[in-house]
């Protein structure tokens, strides 16, 4: 951990922008930052290029599980509905 928390320091061009090393940039495995500005300080964080993407996969578990459970309320509501069709005849 030691290793990660090493200062480096870069310079700010004209147009606001700064570079990253790359050594970091690979490590991070992302051409996405977040930016957070706390007042005193800013703080990069990496983001998922693709956001909706990491989204979806963190939530895959949840969202089958849901989904699951609609598709059984559905059942149950098809077969109760058979059988009211059923008992009206």
């Amino acid at each position: 951990m030691i290793g990660f928390m090493i200062m480096k320091t870069t310079k700010i061009t004209r147009g606001g922008q700064i570079s990253i090393p790359s050594s970091i940039r690979h490590r991070w495995g992302t051409s996405t930052l977040a930016l957070e500005d706390l007042g005193d300080r800013v703080v990069l964080r990496p983001a998922p290029d693709d956001p909706i993407a990491a989204a979806r996969g963190a939530l895959a578990g949840e969202l089958s599980m849901r989904s699951d459970q609609l598709r059984k309320a559905a059942r149950e509501d098809d077969a109760l509905a058979e059988q009211r069709r059923h008992a009206a005849k």
